[in-house]
């Protein structure tokens, strides 16, 4: 009976929209959990289930831990209400991501369920068994990583899928679309990743960690200082834009609205080598400011480039590029969500106080 319960705790009949995040998780790390956090919010889920693999086909097993110790660290650092970590693979007797998709929806059939990726993965995909069946077995959202947004989209996979890709500002539709259905989630850059963690942590992690008192989070490169004032960093990279001639430049408040920074900026450029020389002079004066360690993605096409400067994150498109993805809509689209569900309220108000009172 065990491998009809691969997640503990779910009913069968569940309706729930749930996304789907899985790997080795070896070790887990904070961009698992960032990832996870933006999709809740971005995807108007219900829950996040990371999958731990018992062995990822792709990837040797030379310098992986036990299972059973990825699953505790990846519960040690998930600890979410909406966040549930096991390894169904084990008990499914499923080895490969189709065959995992496909046996978790014939045992959850109401749930909706999203598969969710980093970017750097969909280059990736034409090499896993049953991409294109992948595709059309449940929704996809990849979210953006350092020096993936644009290689990634240009990558086989999503050019085959690119008619099934959701407009901006329809990602909340995903979990209820049927497949073959995907989206791209921009977003703030997490630098974390395994492969870097894995690079610098000593053998004996637990002793070390327990010597110094300190946790294996606190070993790996940090991400960028964000201590500043974000409306300092904000005027900052402003006037940087304006410096370099960038045109159109909007600023997006994201304050209450996201966890990933308090400001958005879009601006444009007229040509590949002046959206690229904005993005790099920009990335110099926020580290000459003090900003530390700022990632720049996109240089290499020059279409579109992120700077992502913490509280404040940067897109700097061509026109025709920045008319494609829409990023303005997108957030426009979600503002108006935001005030219709505020304003329902006291329109119910305002229609109960003009009802006429009844004769007493």
């Amino acid at each position: 009976m065990a491998a009809h319960h691969p997640m503990p705790g779910v009913p069968r009949d569940t309706t729930r929209r749930i996304g789907l995040l899985g790997g080795s998780f070896n070790p887990a790390h904070e961009g698992h959990r960032h990832v996870s956090l933006e999709a809740l919010k971005r995807l108007d889920l219900d829950e996040v289930w990371w999958l731990v693999s018992p062995q990822n086909p792709l990837k040797s097993d030379d310098g992986m831990e036990p299972l059973p110790t990825r699953v505790a660290r990846a519960r040690q650092l998930g600890r979410h209400p909406r966040i549930r970590i096991d390894a169904p693979e084990l008990l499914l007797g499923t080895r490969y991501t189709l065959d995992t998709v496909q046996a978790l929806r014939r045992l959850y059939p109401q749930a909706h369920f999203v598969w969710l990726m980093g970017a750097d993965i969909l280059p990736q995909l034409v090499h896993w068994l049953g991409w294109r069946d992948l595709f059309a077995a449940i929704p996809i959202a990849a979210f953006a990583r350092p020096g993936w947004s644009y290689p990634a989209l240009a990558a086989a996979a999503p050019r085959a899928f690119a008619r099934y890709r959701l407009a901006a500002g329809q990602e909340r539709r995903l979990a209820s679309c049927e497949p073959p259905a995907w989206c791209f989630i921009p977003s703030r850059l997490d630098s974390h990743s395994a492969t870097a963690i894995r690079a610098v942590r000593p053998r004996k992690t637990r002793t070390n960690a327990k010597a110094k008192g300190t946790t294996i989070s606190d070993q790996i490169r940090q991400l960028p200082d964000r201590s500043k004032a974000s409306t300092a960093l904000l005027a900052l990279a402003c006037h940087s834009l304006e410096e370099d001639k960038a045109e159109d430049i909007v600023v997006i408040d994201l304050k209450g609205k996201s966890a990933f920074a308090d400001y958005m900026v879009i601006a444009s450029g007229r040509s590949n080598r002046q959206v690229v020389a904005i993005a790099e002079h920009l990335a110099d004066r926020l580290k000459q400011a003090g900003h530390g360690y700022i990632p720049v993605e996109g240089k290499q096409t020059g279409d579109w480039v992120l700077v992502d400067g913490g509280d404040v994150v940067v897109h700097i498109f061509r026109p025709e590029p920045r008319a494609f993805y829409a990023l303005e809509k997108m957030w426009a689209l979600e503002e108006e969500v935001a005030d219709t569900r505020q304003a329902k309220p006291k329109a119910a108000r305002s229609a109960r106080s003009r009802r006429p009172k009844k004769p007493a």
